[in-house]
């Protein structure tokens, strides 16, 4: 039996991604960021703090309030608010994979390599899932990844999620007042659109 040639396949197929626009100003996107394989075996203090700083700078280089992220075994999610007018959430996550790939490839023990999968997974929220309860809801699906997995019983006692805030360094997506105050200094930091 004569098996007919392998026809030469491309390294990667890119997911499907919105108009660069779509990204920019005040548009709100949930991400998604995968280790390549689902290694996991990264995941533990030192890497929290670190992923904390990179975002923090992320969110003061583009203009983003960063209103939720969870740090998960094998993958991260966060969702980005953006604040002015040329804020480019783009341009944030490829500052934050450049230096995450970075921190990640610094930890890969002799023989395991943690790399980080070629694209992250994007979704750009719709008017009416930025409403204030929709996507409160929303940001607490994320929160609820750790609980729905299996590893806690609460969100609360999954040590590695928290919100980023530049200017408020203790401020917890699960604290009492979180969205009271959460939505206060969104309305106060968000550039008023040109006319």
């Amino acid at each position: 039996m004569k098996l007919a040639p392998l026809t030469p396949q491309p390294e990667w197929h890119h997911l499907p991604r919105l108009a660069p626009e779509f990204y920019r100003g005040f548009a709100v996107v949930q991400w998604t960021i995968t280790l390549e394989h689902r290694a996991t075996g990264w995941l533990d203090d030192r890497f929290h703090l670190h992923f904390r700083e990179l975002l923090l700078h992320a969110a003061a280089r583009e203009g983003l309030f960063c209103a939720v992220y969870v740090l998960m075994p094998d993958h991260l999610h966060l969702i980005w608010l953006g604040l002015r007018v040329d804020s480019d959430q783009r341009n944030a996550m490829k500052f934050l994979r450049k230096h995450l790939a970075a921190e990640l490839a610094r930890r890969s023990p002799t023989g395991v390599e943690f790399e980080l999968q070629k694209q992250s997974h994007d979704s750009v929220l719709r008017e009416q899932d930025r409403l204030r309860g929709a996507f409160e809801k929303s940001c607490f699906y994320v929160l609820d990844n750790p609980r729905r997995k299996g590893l806690v019983e609460h969100p609360r006692d999954w040590p590695y999620l928290g919100a980023v805030v530049p200017g408020c360094p203790f401020l917890h997506p699960l604290g009492e007042d979180f969205w009271e105050y959460f939505w206060k200094l969104y309305t106060e930091k968000r550039e008023h659109s040109p006319a």
